[in-house]
């Protein structure tokens, strides 16, 4: 069953701001939570989840490029993959599901103050030691045109933190391990009451004797300096689609940096960029491109041969009397539609070649041939009307 138009779910248009999808959000979360549903829980929790896929999308930035450009569905049949974008990690940018309001920042707290602090929010400590996805890394890569036209698998070296395999991510000398915060009671926070004239002022400051992290590690690992984590350069394998156009994304699921506290991975966003053909252009899914002409093919017609993006070439027959600037039409030999099986077209346009040198054989034939024609092409008389 085809999704909803993430736009239409939150009832903005596709030029909304930031500002207006989260107020859209907010409004309808409010609305369908389950929670205030008790009588139509089941439909509710639908429309719910529908929301918050809805807002994840479009609320991050890479998300709702890549949505725009390729709908809730994502590009199909490169990969082969299940569902959205394939399970091989490929141009997945969909939801990976939805855990009450963590993953949505502040909005957690607007909602547990909406709804008096227990009802599906999180406190200030959860935030600090809970799960957390890795952060997300940004590369660029470039290739030619024939790559863009019929795919490529590229491999590229980056640069991210990876768990450290001597202590295997905890920070700790192996043999030892990490204890609670006493100060903090594991929490990462300290709270302090204050007397003002305005009576008892509560605060919250992060504890100085863990940094915030609600853990304290006596025996730092020696590989890793007790972080856990070590900076490496692994290359990776990347599959460009056949199809793709310049600036577009390519996502990797799970190839950014690791997550904490048992947290996901982040994502690798790959931009790709095109370098520019000396004879191919692209609009669209179309490719164009002139193809020059003798002055003799074009009076009197003939074929000729069309060279075509992958190498090969195709004969196509122009008739007598071609004009410069006159364009053809080869029938799906553009490019591939990366989200739909549509193919584009490859539109030439002839260039009539007029020699700058004639032997003086060639030149006597072109005045013989002059004589039996009009010197001067007659001139179109426009009406009164232009």
């Amino acid at each position: 069953m085809a999704k909803r138009d993430y736009y239409e779910v939150l009832g903005v248009n596709k030029n909304a701001t930031d500002e207006e999808l989260k107020k859209a959000y907010r409004k309808l979360a409010k609305k369908y939570h389950p929670d205030a549903n008790p009588d139509n829980k089941k439909e509710a929790e639908a429309k719910f989840k529908e929301v918050n896929e809805a807002y994840e999308t479009l609320s991050d930035p890479q998300k709702r490029r890549m949505y725009d450009q390729f709908g809730a569905d994502g590009p199909q049949g490169f990969g082969g993959g299940q569902g959205p974008f394939g399970q091989g990690g490929y141009y997945s940018y969909t939801s990976s599901g939805f855990n009450g309001f963590d993953d949505f920042g502040d909005l957690g707290d607007i909602f547990s103050s909406f709804f008096g602090g227990g009802f599906g929010g999180r406190n200030s400590s959860r935030r600090q030691n809970g799960p957390r996805k890795g952060a997300d890394l940004n590369v660029t890569i470039d290739i030619t045109f024939e790559q863009s036209f019929s795919g490529v698998e590229k491999e590229i070296v980056i640069t991210r933190n990876e768990d450290c395999t001597t202590c295997h991510g905890t920070g700790a000398k192996p043999g030892t391990s990490v204890t609670k915060c006493t100060v903090c009671n594991g929490t990462g926070q300290v709270k302090q009451v204050q007397n003002t004239i305005l009576g008892q002022m509560q605060t919250t400051r992060t504890c100085s004797a863990c940094h915030g992290t609600g853990e304290i590690i006596k025996e730092p690992c020696p590989e890793c300096g007790g972080r856990g984590k070590v900076r490496k350069q692994p290359k990776i394998k990347i599959k460009i689609p056949a199809g793709i156009d310049n600036e577009q994304t390519v996502v990797l699921r799970g190839e950014g940096e690791p997550g904490e506290k048992g947290g996901p991975k982040g994502d690798l966003y790959i931009t790709v960029r095109i370098k520019r053909h000396s004879i191919f252009t692209r609009k669209g899914n179309n490719v164009l491109c002139e193809i020059p002409i003798s002055i003799t093919q074009a009076t009197l017609g003939g074929e000729i041969e069309v060279p075509m993006v992958d190498g090969t070439k195709e004969k196509y027959k122009i008739s007598e009397g071609t004009q410069t600037g006159t364009k053809f039409t080869i029938r799906n030999k553009g490019f591939k539609s990366i989200n739909s099986n549509s193919t584009g077209d490859f539109v030439f346009t002839v260039i009539v070649q007029t020699p700058k040198r004639l032997s003086k054989e060639q030149r006597e034939l072109l005045v013989e041939l002059a004589k039996t024609m009009n010197e001067q092409p007659p001139i179109k008389k426009r009406g009164i009307f232009g």
